[in-house]
């Protein structure tokens, strides 16, 4: 298989604004998460079945940056059989991370706000932290319709929520990010490494400029940053119909069976 078609940011964010717009994809915000949660928790069973150590620790960022899809795929990772424990140090005040969170603890799926430790405890990390941070829609060129341009501001307003790639990393992910990038822990970073630049991977300084996550796993379509990716590269991305993906020009996989992920390879080995 050759190597995939990468999306660039601005394209993603395009692509966002049209999965939910009523007019084109009509997904609603939290169809989409669900989707991606459930696509990391399908390759986290992949990589690392629960009989290779059932104890995972969940590392959400803040707003919408990939946090959510950490909290969904902690709920399927409880039912896989996994012991999920959720690191999330700046919980959304939105309703519907609240209910995530409250689905999370109906389940009595821990929190925790000692990291160091909690990461010595676990036996696999999903980086859910900052994911695929989206330009604002002004930068877009869009023509959209207002339902979805107002749908997508409350998006991109959640995913910008407390970090920007332009500034500096706040506390207390630089910490964290360091940990992810020195532990022996085997990590899945969901859908972009954290503070690694969608368009040109790891950063020359900083806490991320050492990370390489063990799998990556591209939400919708993979970001050009996976050329800098060592590990394993997975895709979810099982909702994308032949109109948008014509459009974008986009590679759908072919998916077996009923998974939501597939392993990508180009032709000299794995992406």
């Amino acid at each position: 298989m050759a190597a995939f078609k990468t999306l660039s940011a601005k394209s993603a964010a395009s692509l966002d604004i049209e999965l939910m717009s009523t007019g084109a994809g009509a997904f609603t915000l939290d169809q989409l998460m669900e989707l991606a949660g459930l696509s990391v928790s399908q390759a986290v069973y992949r990589i690392h079945p629960p009989a290779k150590g059932p104890k995972i620790l969940v590392a959400c960022g803040p707003g919408n940056n990939a946090g959510g899809d950490g909290l969904v795929a902690a709920r399927h990772l409880w039912h896989y059989g996994y012991q999920p424990t959720v690191y999330y140090p700046k919980q959304g005040r939105n309703e519907f991370y609240q209910r995530l969170t409250t689905q999370l603890k109906n389940l009595d799926i821990p929190f925790t706000q000692d990291f160091p430790t909690a990461l010595r405890d676990s036996h696999h990390v999903i980086d859910a932290i900052f994911g695929n941070p989206t330009p604002p829609p002004s930068t877009l060129g869009r023509s959209e319709t207002r339902r979805a341009g107002e749908t997508f501001c409350r998006f991109f307003l959640m995913r910008s929520a407390g970090f920007s790639f332009s500034g500096e990393i706040r506390e207390p992910f630089p910490a964290i990010i360091a940990a992810l990038a020195t532990s022996p822990v085997p990590v899945t970073s969901v859908d972009v490494p954290s503070a690694w630049d969608v368009e040109t991977g790891p950063p020359p300084k900083g806490p991320a400029k050492e990370f390489q996550p063990t799998a990556l796993v591209s939400l919708t379509a993979p970001k050009p940053c996976v050329r800098w990716l060592q590990g394993r590269h997975f895709l979810g991305g099982r909702f994308v119909g032949k109109h948008i993906a014509d459009k974008y020009g986009l590679e759908v996989p072919q998916y077996e069976g009923i998974d939501q992920v597939v392993e990508l390879y180009s032709d000299a080995g794995k992406l």
